[in-house]
């Protein structure tokens, strides 16, 4: 590879090092930079030697940055809008490691025992998620049913694909297109607290929502 190809690369791996100190749009935005200068780094030395790289650098770097400036800005303020509806109700807000925002609703606010039916409590949290969803478009929805060991499987499985469905059921009355929505029941196999106590089991009966890009909407 040419000197200029390398510099270059050098140059993007530093913009990707320089991120710990940054926000969290700033790295993402960065990150994105970082990542599409290399690339386009590396198929342009292929292509045109050391002046390929260059231009290959400076496409690939802002097509990186506006990638990652869209996807913070957006799922940023879907965030924020989300925490601020949520504030007091203990559902956890958070953003994943693959950039998927996730409402983990635990399930005093979300089914009773044995139950599909959406809580009244959960219903205004509901409102507010198929508002910011109508306000970003481009993003798909994943809704993930739990329940605790008791019962069986046999109870289990099914029940949590009722609770997901219902809330899939409840975000199309408010407005947003079914196609956007997909639902899968865990049952009780991935329980995210101990079963053999009953504050555990109570975490373990939860719904959790996951929402993304379009193109990032794999778990």
């Amino acid at each position: 590879m040419t000197k200029p190809a390398t510099t270059t690369i050098i140059a993007a791996a530093l913009l990707l090092g320089g991120c710990a100190n940054m926000t969290e749009g700033q790295r993402q935005t960065a990150q994105g930079g970082g990542i599409g200068a290399a690339t386009g780094a590396v198929l342009g030395a292929i292509a045109g030697g050391g002046q390929g790289a260059a231009i290959g650098a400076g496409v690939g770097g802002a097509l990186g940055a506006g990638g990652g400036y869209l996807w913070s800005r957006h799922m940023q303020e879907q965030k924020q809008a989300m925490q601020a509806a949520t504030a007091g109700t203990g559902v956890a807000v958070t953003q994943t490691t693959n950039n998927e925002l996730k409402l983990d609703i635990p399930s005093d606010l979300s089914f009773d025992t044995g139950r599909s039916n959406v809580k009244p409590d959960l219903r205004p949290v509901l409102d507010r998620l198929a508002q910011t969803l109508q306000a970003n478009p481009v993003t798909n929805v994943r809704i993930v049913g739990h329940t605790d060991n008791t019962g069986g499987d046999a109870v289990n499985d099914p029940l949590s694909v009722e609770r997901a469905a219902a809330v899939r059921s409840y975000l199309i009355e408010r407005g947003i297109a079914g196609t956007r929505l997909t639902t899968v029941g865990r049952g009780s196999h991935e329980p995210a607290a101990d079963n053999s106590t009953v504050e555990g089991r109570a975490k373990n009966r939860r719904v959790e929502v996951f929402v993304a890009e379009q193109a990032t909407a794999v778990r």
